[in-house]
């Protein structure tokens, strides 16, 4: 970590938003009985985050919640004004996604570019009944009309800020720390 940084959510911290988005994960589903729920992480730390969700929300459900993970390198708007190649991850989608109730999870929301590009990775794999976002941070500054349904933190900031998200399993501490943002054209948190 920089020491420049501030760290705004710890340990504990990350562990009771994920908690509560759980909780009102499966008060919504309550709604839709008849509907399968499936839990999507966009690569890379969403899908850490989306393993914990899923693994809470199966629990207190007492059933299977199926999981999958998303990569949406090629569905970027900036894919061909890149100065590199984007990182390819898996994508593991081996359930049908047709009428079910899909929450796409990320962890941080800014512009909501990168939930459409996961919009349009998602639908090439079905059509499902409603998609829902959750998202660990949501630190405002959009540019397109999306809103998350589950939000573990709301976390203002300028766009001289960046929101860094560390997950123990890719960083070996959970927390999330505010930070200068990198001044590079095109950088995004």
């Amino acid at each position: 970590m920089d020491v420049a940084e501030k760290v705004v959510l710890d340990r504990a911290d990350v562990s009771r938003a994920v908690a509560r988005m759980a909780h009102e994960i499966v008060e919504r589903i309550a709604r839709h009985p008849d509907t399968e729920l499936a839990i999507v992480g966009i690569q890379r730390r969403g899908v850490i985050l989306a393993n914990r969700l899923q693994a809470q929300v199966a629990e207190l459900l007492s059933t299977p919640v199926a999981l999958g993970s998303l990569d949406i390198s090629f569905h970027r708007d900036d894919v061909g004004r890149r100065a590199t190649a984007p990182v390819v991850h898996a994508t593991a989608i081996d359930f049908p996604l047709d009428g079910a109730t899909v929450v796409i999870v990320d962890d941080v929301l800014f512009t909501g570019r990168t939930v459409r590009a996961a919009i349009d990775a998602l639908f090439e794999y079905g059509r499902p009944a409603r998609v829902q976002l959750a998202v660990l941070v949501d630190r405002g500054h959009r540019e397109l009309p999306i809103r998350p349904d589950y939000i573990g933190k709301n976390l203002p900031t300028s766009l001289a800020e960046r929101v860094n998200v560390r997950v123990a399993e890719l960083d070996g501490v959970d927390q999330v720390s505010i930070g200068v943002a990198p001044h590079a054209e095109g950088v995004t948190a």
